[in-house]
């Protein structure tokens, strides 16, 4: 039986984009949480989705990062930057 790729939910793909993004930037989590105005370990739960983020959180990590705020949120932005 083939297996099937689980549909990653909007939290996951906005965490994965986000810690993709920045690692791109060569941008440590303290230098990207600095800029954005939020605390390290948030950043690090976000980066994890294993918390919810606001908006308003969403949108300085956005511009902290100068990537607009829908490439975060788009499946295939980031496709295959970290993958094995």
């Amino acid at each position: 039986m083939p297996k099937t790729k689980k549909s990653l939910t909007s939290r996951e793909i906005f965490a994965r984009n986000l810690r993709r993004a920045r690692r791109l930037k060569d941008l440590t989590q303290e230098a990207l949480a600095l800029d954005a105005g939020v605390p390290r370990a948030y950043l690090s739960r976000v980066e994890r989705g294993t918390i919810n983020i606001s908006i308003d959180s969403a949108d300085a990590l956005s511009q902290a990062l100068g990537v607009p705020l829908r490439d975060l949120v788009d499946p295939a932005m980031f496709a295959g930057f970290d993958e094995p």
